[in-house]
């Protein structure tokens, strides 16, 4: 991978800036502020697929809570063998390298064919995509999802995912997962500007910068607030830089009205091939996100990636199999596999924090490649950090105001 070019620039953030948040700074912090949920809904999980016959857990409704209740890893892939699919949703090759975590599963399973579902579908698809397929063992029953960190405890009180507990479960910090195992974290990152420098001359440094005149018809979303987790957290984010709190989001969507009104807000979902073009190019992403698609460019065009000098908010992303899953051992490979440390380094090169960082770093296996890019901490102890109890309120209140208060429908 090449050095970052605007390396020198505080305002420009390189891969040693964002890459390697300590153990002591950004995942003690996390921990310390989300809480665990306690409840345990019933859901209904997929059958065993024909021949299986696992030990059976109560909590899973008789599919294996572990590997080890299935007969070990060996079992659950000569299950995943007989099922011979498996379907992902909301996985886009540019997030947090998905396209190397899908490759290496297929490599490492090659029996597994994977349908790669709607890779541009938000948070709140996902969750409507299993709604939509109850009962239904075709491809388009999604097994697996990874969405936005509400999203996780929302989907079990209504009973649609199934308990699963990898075999490196243990190293998963007890902030960051169900402890029924019904969904877990896994990676995070801060909220960020990308901007195509090709096209922004003057860098924005800090939220009231993008009110300015001159980002006129320049400034977009990652995504619906409505549904996306992505430009939920983005509003949220705005709203730490105007004044409002994680109890107070309604700043932030003010302060989009304000945007939209001055005529800087582009009501279009920003892609890496629209930042590109130069059609939007200021755009609110996961830094790890905006960091490879500035690889992916190779400086034509110039990315920056700026981190606003207030209102930095962290966000967690979760895993979680499909109560109905129609390939529910399929599913279950695919988690040991991104939960090893195989897996975990995979998103780490990313950009994205892997839920596991601090064990990785602890026994000293993160490659020296990695390590040599790890910034110090300040920067993330500067970040917000909600807890489990601030989410949901935070982003009810965005997703059911945005028409009101903004009145832009993005698409």
């Amino acid at each position: 991978m090449s050095q970052d070019p605007h390396s020198k620039s505080p305002l420009r953030v390189s891969r040693r800036s964002f890459l390697g948040w300590s153990a002591a700074g950004f995942g003690s912090a996390i921990l310390a502020s989300c809480t665990q949920s306690t409840t345990t809904p019933t859901a209904s999980p997929a059958a065993s697929p024909a021949g299986a016959s696992p030990a059976a857990s109560p909590a899973a409704g008789g599919l294996p809570l572990t590997a080890a209740e299935a007969g070990g890893l060996e079992a659950i892939i000569e299950r995943a063998k007989a099922e011979g699919e498996l379907s992902v949703i909301a996985l886009p090759d540019d997030w947090a390298n998905y396209k190397e975590m899908k490759s290496s599963f297929l490599q490492k399973y090659p029996f597994i064919k994977l349908n790669d579902l709607n890779p541009d579908a938000s948070s709140a698809d996902e969750i409507e995509a299993i709604k939509a397929n109850q009962g239904n063992s075709g491809p388009q029953n999604p097994d697996v999802i990874d969405v936005a960190f509400k999203f996780g405890e929302e989907a079990k009180q209504a009973g649609l995912l199934q308990p699963y507990k990898v075999a490196t479960w243990d190293t998963i910090p007890a902030a960051l997962k169900d402890p029924e195992g019904f969904w877990f974290g896994d990676y995070y990152g801060v909220m960020s500007f990308e901007v195509n420098t090709d096209v922004v001359k003057t860098l924005p440094e800090d939220w009231s910068d993008l009110l300015k005149p001159e980002y006129r018809g320049q400034v977009a979303l990652a995504g619906d607030p409505r549904k996306s987790g992505q430009a939920i957290n983005a509003v949220w984010a705005a709203a730490l830089g105007n004044g409002g709190s994680l109890e107070d989001p309604g700043p932030g969507l003010e302060y989009f009205k304000k945007m939209n009104a001055a005529g800087n807000f582009l009501p279009v979902i920003a892609k890496p091939a629209t930042i590109a073009k130069g059609e939007t190019p200021i755009a609110l992403r996961w830094d790890y996100n905006a960091l490879a698609n500035r690889d992916a460019t190779g400086g034509n065009p110039e990315i920056a990636v700026i981190l606003p000098k207030t209102g930095l908010l962290a966000g967690v992303y979760v895993q979680a199999i499909n109560a109905f899953a129609p390939r529910p051992y399929a599913a279950r490979l695919w988690m040991e596999h991104l939960y090893s440390d195989e897996g975990q380094l995979i998103w780490l090169k990313g950009y994205s924090r892997p839920v596991r960082f601090d064990d990785l770093n602890k026994r000293d296996v993160i490659p020296a490649d990695l390590k040599a890019k790890l910034p110090d901490a300040a920067i993330y102890e500067k970040a917000a950090f909600p807890t489990a109890a601030q989410i949901t309120p935070a982003n009810d209140k965005i997703t059911k105001n945005w028409d009101s208060v903004v009145g832009a429908d993005v698409k």
